[in-house]
């Protein structure tokens, strides 16, 4: 059931990520869902370490809360991909 949860989560903050997020991202479904999973582990690791000032690996749960934070963890890792991929191209 957990992995289940976890697919759930993924493409649902990696749908709300995109469009949010200007610009065009592509990807298709398999794109969005591993970018919400990413999502969730980058706003985990980035809400834990607001929280407690230790850095660990964790992710988000299948809450409001939850949701929210992976979509600002894959608002920040479609950030950084277009970061990375913008300068291999110049």
């Amino acid at each position: 059931m957990n992995i289940l949860a976890w697919v759930v989560l993924g493409l649902l903050a990696g749908a709300i990520a995109k469009a949010i997020y200007p610009g065009y991202q592509g990807g298709g479904i398999l794109g969005t869902l591993i970018l919400g999973i990413v999502g969730a582990f980058v706003g985990g690791t980035l809400a834990t370490l607001l929280q407690t000032g230790s850095l660990q690996l964790t992710a988000t749960t299948l809450s409001i809360p939850g949701v929210f934070v992976a979509v600002l963890g894959a608002i920040i890792a479609i950030w950084i991909w277009n970061y990375f991929n913008r300068k291999a191209y110049r």
